[in-house]
């Protein structure tokens, strides 16, 4: 028996794979593999099947997908009471935590249940440089850092895109920047760090040239994203202004940075933003957030490009 539920579906989907694949021989899952849908069947339905005996073989399989899309879901605790042992069943529950505690209780009596939950912030850079070096590749930090700020921490946005990225690639690759603006169209130079860098020193001309290609390519680019990393970026300036005694592996650790070496582009920014202009920063960029999301009337209307152009112009004077 095993009971997956969680909001992430990726790991779900995982482990319903796996099984699928090496639970039986190829030559008996014609006769002992049953796949239902929950949308389709109800409690009964699953039941019968799941108390058929197996054909010419030890176990027979059962997988119901979608189960939270299947109304009776906790009519099963029937049939959990007293299982079937020669039936292996998985159920698949996706998308949000199953609530049904007795249910839940029956399951990891007779089996396994696992929760799928979504990787905090902190967990998603170890995971992805785990994940690409399970594939035969490495990567390198900044390449990283790059794909999660575009990518976020939908991990199946994620492995969409890195399994796109290893067609292309000879295993033992070392995954650079270079890749990812070729295989995915995040460029290495015109991009949300570089715009917070450029930003932080006050490079009026860069800042300029970066928001030309943002402009050109707004797909790539959405405002809420910009706006997102911005605001990350202050959120550290703002509390690196209360650090400023503490030692630099102190103020790394608090920041939620990997190393002491970003900090030197955070304290050079720190010249150009001291204080009151960063509260005001983040102000202004709460109220962009925002307009960037309908919440409030932009006086750009709809061009994103122009309201980008306007937040930033207001950081920098």
């Amino acid at each position: 028996m095993y009971f997956l539920h969680g909001p992430e579906p990726w790991f779900i989907d995982s482990i319903e794979r796996h099984i699928e694949a090496h639970a039986l021989p190829e030559a008996q899952k014609a006769f002992n593999q049953v796949i239902l849908y929950g949308k389709d069947v109800d409690a009964n339905t699953v039941t019968d099947n799941a108390r058929r005996y197996p054909m010419m073989s030890e176990h027979q399989v059962v997988i119901l997908r979608e189960a939270q899309m299947m109304r009776e879901l906790k009519d099963l605790e029937t049939y959990l009471k007293n299982p079937q042992p020669s039936t292996i069943l998985v159920i698949c529950h996706k998308h949000k935590k199953f609530s049904g505690k007795k249910l839940l209780d029956l399951a990891s009596k007779s089996g396994v249940v696992f929760e799928s939950k979504k990787l905090y912030e902190n967990q998603v850079f170890d995971w992805v440089r785990d994940h690409i070096r399970s594939l035969g590749f490495d990567i390198t930090t900044h390449a990283t850092n790059l794909l999660i700020e575009y990518l976020g921490t939908d991990v199946s946005v994620i492995v969409l895109e890195l399994e796109k990225l290893a067609l292309h690639l000879e295993k033992g690759v070392t995954i650079n920047e270079e890749h990812i603006e070729e295989y995915i169209g995040i460029s290495r130079e015109y991009n949300v760090f570089e715009l917070n860098k450029a930003l932080g020193m006050r490079d009026v001309a860069k800042v300029s040239r970066i928001l030309q290609n943002f402009a050109a390519n707004p797909k790539r680019n959405p405002d809420v994203v910009v706006i997102g990393s911005l605001a990350n970026y202050f959120a550290r300036l703002y509390q690196l202004h209360f650090l400023r005694s503490e030692p630099d592996a102190v103020q790394a650790k608090k920041l939620g940075l990997r190393s002491t070496y970003p900090l030197r582009e955070y304290k050079q920014a720190l010249r150009n933003y001291p204080l009151s202009k960063t509260m005001e920063v983040i102000s202004t960029l709460k109220q962009y957030d925002l307009m960037s999301k309908g919440v409030e009337y932009s006086s750009t209307g709809k061009d994103e490009s122009a309201l980008l152009k306007e937040l930033v112009w207001k950081i920098l004077n």
